[in-house]
């Protein structure tokens, strides 16, 4: 009998951030930067995610001509960098939303709340330079709508900027959130913040600003109603 001379391999290694992309293409959806994919990662990946983020973040300074082996200052900056992105500044992409408990409107309020000014930090996906702001939001419940804490609205603005985002594309998202979890009559949203993709950068103008405005339903409609939430911003100019 003739024996089997077939090399047997070891399998190739996949990364980790292959792995995930291949599972959010197989499920036709988009992983763009501001876009959150935790339901595509799986227990014990983002370690492996951690780990594969640190050694691109040491090439990175390699070609930087960075010599972290003997300058002790950066000897774990790519470490450094790869917990601050995955865990904190970039965290709203890779955790799933933060749970929010709903209430009744019981007493069927459905006069005119706003909450802020809320701090909000995010970074540019232009440039990943960080932005720091403002975010006011406006509610005009129904009977039917469902009402949350105050420190919910922080709590979910904050998982929604802590990706790279464009403002614009930012309040939006956090209207579409807001829309969908309470279900009001109106909702209005502004946001001011400074970027430091300007003030960094660039033109390096360290006093330009840039405020935008969401507005649904009521809101959009009734301008007494906009009028008066914009009137009742405190500390807008602060």
């Amino acid at each position: 009998m003739s024996q089997d001379s077939t090399q047997h391999t070891a399998p190739t290694y996949v990364p980790v951030s292959a792995r995930i992309r291949e599972r959010i293409r197989g499920a036709k959806r988009r992983f763009h930067a501001n876009d959150n994919i935790a339901e595509f990662i799986q227990p014990g990946e983002m370690d492996e995610l951690l780990d594969e983020v640190q050694s691109r973040m040491k090439d990175v300074l390699d070609s930087l001509v960075i010599d972290t082996q003997s300058d002790h200052n950066t000897q774990d900056t790519a470490r450094r960098v790869a917990k601050m992105y995955l865990n904190e500044v970039f965290k709203g992409r890779y955790t799933s939303q933060p749970p929010v408990t709903e209430f009744p409107n019981a007493e069927r309020l459905n006069e005119l709340m706003i909450v802020g000014p809320i701090t909000v930090r995010s970074a540019c996906s232009h440039h990943f330079c960080p932005i720091m702001g403002r975010v006011w939001i406006g509610v005009m419940p129904n009977e039917h709508s469902n009402l949350i804490g105050l420190s919910k609205y922080a709590r979910l603005a904050e998982w929604i900027m802590s990706r790279p985002q464009i403002q614009e594309e930012a309040v939006i998202q956090l209207a579409n959130l807001l829309m969908d979890k309470m279900n009001p009559d109106g909702l209005a949203i502004v946001m001011e913040a400074d970027h430091f993709c300007m003030h960094w950068r660039g033109v390096k103008d360290m006093d330009s600003k840039m405020i935008n405005s969401v507005m649904r339903g009521v809101f959009l409609t009734n301008p007494d109603l906009r009028r008066e939430f914009l009137s009742l911003l405190p500390n807008k100019k602060a």
